[in-house]
Protein backbone atom coordinates (compact mmCIF):
# COMPACT_ATOMS: atom_id res chain seq x y z
CA UNK A 1 0.00 0.00 0.00
CA UNK A 2 2.91 2.53 1.20
CA UNK A 3 4.57 1.13 -2.27
CA UNK A 4 1.79 2.50 -4.49
CA UNK A 5 1.38 6.12 -2.85
CA UNK A 6 4.61 6.64 -3.36
CA UNK A 7 4.66 5.78 -6.91
CA UNK A 8 1.53 7.46 -7.40
CA UNK A 9 3.35 10.87 -5.44
CA UNK A 10 6.60 10.17 -7.66
CA UNK A 11 4.20 10.13 -10.93
CA UNK A 12 2.00 13.58 -9.98
CA UNK A 13 5.28 15.07 -9.56
CA UNK A 14 6.79 14.35 -12.20
CA UNK A 15 3.57 15.06 -14.33
CA UNK A 16 3.50 19.06 -13.18
CA UNK A 17 6.82 19.40 -14.10
CA UNK A 18 6.11 18.47 -17.63
CA UNK A 19 2.81 20.37 -17.49
CA UNK A 20 4.47 23.60 -16.28
CA UNK A 21 7.60 22.79 -18.82
CA UNK A 22 4.80 22.87 -21.74
CA UNK A 23 3.53 25.55 -20.43
CA UNK A 24 6.50 27.56 -20.98
CA UNK A 25 7.07 26.16 -24.54
CA UNK A 26 3.43 27.42 -25.51
CA UNK A 27 3.78 31.12 -23.76
CA UNK A 28 7.13 31.63 -25.52
CA UNK A 29 5.36 30.51 -28.92
CA UNK A 30 2.30 32.43 -28.09
CA UNK A 31 3.98 35.36 -27.80
CA UNK A 32 5.39 35.01 -31.48
CA UNK A 33 8.70 36.45 -30.79
CA UNK A 34 10.00 33.90 -32.94
CA UNK A 35 7.59 34.97 -35.87
CA UNK A 36 8.83 37.86 -35.71
CA UNK A 37 12.54 37.14 -36.15
CA UNK A 38 11.34 35.50 -39.11
CA UNK A 39 9.87 38.40 -40.88
CA UNK A 40 11.65 41.03 -42.98
CA UNK A 41 11.43 44.43 -42.13
CA UNK A 42 8.99 45.09 -45.05
CA UNK A 43 6.11 42.13 -44.04
CA UNK A 44 6.57 43.72 -40.32
CA UNK A 45 5.64 46.97 -41.71
CA UNK A 46 2.32 46.00 -43.96
CA UNK A 47 0.98 43.82 -41.28
CA UNK A 48 1.05 47.18 -39.27
CA UNK A 49 -0.13 49.36 -41.43
CA UNK A 50 -3.12 46.51 -42.65
CA UNK A 51 -3.68 46.55 -38.71
CA UNK A 52 -4.02 50.29 -38.28
CA UNK A 53 -5.65 50.67 -41.76
CA UNK A 54 -8.81 48.19 -40.38
CA UNK A 55 -8.32 49.90 -36.74
CA UNK A 56 -8.07 53.34 -38.06
CA UNK A 57 -10.14 53.51 -41.33
CA UNK A 58 -6.93 55.36 -43.12
CA UNK A 59 -7.63 56.46 -46.92
CA UNK A 60 -4.84 55.45 -49.66
CA UNK A 61 -3.17 58.35 -48.83
CA UNK A 62 -2.50 58.17 -45.58
CA UNK A 63 -1.76 53.95 -45.74
CA UNK A 64 1.09 54.83 -47.87
CA UNK A 65 2.37 57.69 -45.39
CA UNK A 66 2.11 55.28 -42.69
CA UNK A 67 3.69 52.20 -44.51
CA UNK A 68 6.75 54.42 -44.57
CA UNK A 69 7.08 55.21 -40.95
CA UNK A 70 6.15 51.63 -40.74
CA UNK A 71 8.85 50.66 -42.54
CA UNK A 72 11.32 52.84 -40.95
CA UNK A 73 10.81 51.68 -37.82
CA UNK A 74 10.78 47.77 -38.35
CA UNK A 75 13.98 48.27 -40.06
CA UNK A 76 15.56 50.06 -37.40
CA UNK A 77 13.78 47.54 -35.04
CA UNK A 78 15.59 44.71 -36.91
CA UNK A 79 18.82 46.07 -36.87
CA UNK A 80 18.74 46.56 -32.53
CA UNK A 81 17.80 43.00 -32.78
CA UNK A 82 20.16 42.04 -34.70
CA UNK A 83 22.79 43.69 -32.68
CA UNK A 84 21.25 42.71 -29.51
CA UNK A 85 21.74 38.85 -30.74
CA UNK A 86 25.32 39.52 -31.91
CA UNK A 87 26.31 41.30 -28.76
CA UNK A 88 24.45 38.13 -26.85
CA UNK A 89 26.12 35.60 -29.06
CA UNK A 90 29.78 37.01 -27.86
CA UNK A 91 28.75 36.32 -24.62
CA UNK A 92 28.30 38.05 -21.30
CA UNK A 93 26.63 40.89 -22.32
CA UNK A 94 28.62 44.78 -21.75
CA UNK A 95 27.38 46.85 -18.80
CA UNK A 96 26.18 50.18 -19.67
CA UNK A 97 27.83 53.47 -17.47
CA UNK A 98 25.06 55.70 -16.41
CA UNK A 99 25.98 58.01 -19.12
CA UNK A 100 25.39 55.42 -21.97
CA UNK A 101 21.67 54.42 -20.72
CA UNK A 102 21.07 57.57 -20.05
CA UNK A 103 21.81 58.77 -23.37
CA UNK A 104 19.95 55.57 -24.95
CA UNK A 105 16.79 56.74 -23.12
CA UNK A 106 16.90 59.90 -24.61
CA UNK A 107 17.49 58.58 -28.11
CA UNK A 108 15.03 56.25 -27.30
CA UNK A 109 12.50 58.92 -26.01
CA UNK A 110 13.62 61.47 -29.38
CA UNK A 111 12.17 59.08 -31.48
CA UNK A 112 9.09 57.86 -30.05
CA UNK A 113 8.47 61.98 -30.07
CA UNK A 114 9.48 62.06 -33.78
CA UNK A 115 7.30 59.21 -34.24
CA UNK A 116 4.26 60.93 -32.39
CA UNK A 117 4.34 64.12 -34.55
CA UNK A 118 4.82 62.40 -37.92
CA UNK A 119 1.43 60.30 -37.00
CA UNK A 120 -0.48 64.27 -36.29
CA UNK A 121 0.53 65.31 -39.07
CA UNK A 122 -0.49 62.01 -41.34
CA UNK A 123 -3.70 61.25 -38.95
CA UNK A 124 -6.69 62.91 -38.66
CA UNK A 125 -7.44 64.27 -35.17
CA UNK A 126 -9.88 61.82 -34.27
CA UNK A 127 -8.12 58.85 -35.67
CA UNK A 128 -4.57 60.13 -33.59
CA UNK A 129 -6.68 59.91 -30.39
CA UNK A 130 -8.46 56.11 -31.62
CA UNK A 131 -4.86 55.17 -31.74
CA UNK A 132 -3.61 56.68 -28.93
CA UNK A 133 -6.02 54.97 -27.44
CA UNK A 134 -5.71 51.81 -28.49
CA UNK A 135 -1.77 52.23 -27.61
CA UNK A 136 -2.56 52.59 -23.95
CA UNK A 137 -5.21 49.19 -23.76
CA UNK A 138 -2.38 47.80 -25.60
CA UNK A 139 0.14 48.83 -22.65
CA UNK A 140 -2.34 47.57 -19.97
CA UNK A 141 -3.02 44.40 -21.36
CA UNK A 142 0.89 44.25 -21.62
CA UNK A 143 1.36 45.23 -18.06
CA UNK A 144 -1.60 42.88 -16.52
CA UNK A 145 -0.57 39.88 -18.99
CA UNK A 146 2.99 40.44 -17.72
CA UNK A 147 2.36 41.25 -13.95
CA UNK A 148 -0.51 38.71 -13.54
CA UNK A 149 1.28 35.67 -13.26
CA UNK A 150 3.08 36.63 -10.06
CA UNK A 151 0.04 38.75 -8.82
CA UNK A 152 -2.07 36.67 -6.25
CA UNK A 153 0.50 33.83 -5.54
CA UNK A 154 1.82 36.18 -2.14
CA UNK A 155 -0.79 38.52 -2.00
CA UNK A 156 -4.15 37.77 -0.08
CA UNK A 157 -6.99 39.58 -1.82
Amino acid sequence: MMKKIILIAIALIGLQGFAQEQGREGRKHHRGDHAQMDLTAEQMATLQTKRMTLALDLNASQQEDIQALNLEKATKRKAMMAERQANKDKGAPKKLTSEERYNKQIAMLDAKIAEKAKLQKILSKEQFEKFENMKKQKQRANRKHKNGDRKGKYQNN
